[in-house]
């Protein structure tokens, strides 16, 4: 991912601007915890990790964050209903078998959650499947299809047709191409893209909690392109 002027990811920055200051986060795949860090120590937030690498967790405890060491695709069971403001899924939704699943955890411990990932549809990926006929690799999908850590290869589409079908609110939705915001056609020319969801009508999974949601935004004017 490419590295802006400030040192910060651009994916980093955007997520970095939809925290609010003393926030409570959790990053579900955390890294070597760049993101997190920077939340702690320019917003105050309170923050903690889940991470399965283990040198990905010693370049966290280098920076001195809390990151415990688990597999997210069991589930969140060991936190509590709210027990974060912001739960952040960056980078790692295409490599998440139990997608629905997750994501209803995430918000069940979580306000809100944050979700990245690369466009699968974005221009150059589909220049590659049409007139190339191979597996296409763009700047946000860099691996070969024999080892890629993707299991899911999904566009901004298809991820807004999930959230209306399972009842997740889009609060906020933000599109990159490299240092570049994508306004038009962003299924087409971004290759990542970040949501900000919450549940709609703040119900909770299973009927727990009583957090409140804010209005769904409007889809881009083109969603299907």
């Amino acid at each position: 991912m490419e590295i802006i002027d400030n040192g910060i990811r651009p994916d980093h920055q955007v997520i970095f601007d939809m925290i609010e200051p003393g926030a409570r986060v959790l990053d579900l795949g955390c890294g070597t915890g760049d993101l997190l860090h920077l939340l702690a120590g320019d917003k105050d937030a309170r923050v903690q990790g889940i991470e399965l690498d283990e040198k990905a967790i010693y370049e966290c405890v280098k920076k001195g964050l809390s990151v415990c060491q688990s597999d997210i695709e069991s589930g969140l069971t060991e936190y509590p209903d709210g027990s974060f403001d912001y739960v952040i899924l960056n980078q790692s939704l295409q490599e998440i078998k139990k997608v629905s699943f997750l994501l209803r955890e995430a918000l069940r411990v979580g306000e809100k959650v944050i979700v990245g990932f690369p466009n699968f549809a974005h221009l150059d990926a589909r220049f590659c499947l049409f007139f190339g006929g191979k597996a296409p690799m763009t700047p946000s999908l860099p691996n070969r299809w024999y080892d890629t850590p993707n299991v899911r290869f999904l566009s901004i589409g298809d991820f807004r047709s999930f959230c209306a079908e399972k009842g997740f609110a889009v609060e906020k939705a933000c599109f990159l191409n490299g240092r570049k915001t994508i306004t038009f056609w962003p299924n087409l020319r971004a290759l990542n893209s970040i949501f900000l969801l919450s549940l709609q009508g703040g119900r909770r999974p299973y009927g727990k909690g009583d957090a409140v949601a804010g209005p769904e935004t409007p889809p881009d004017r083109e969603a299907s392109a």
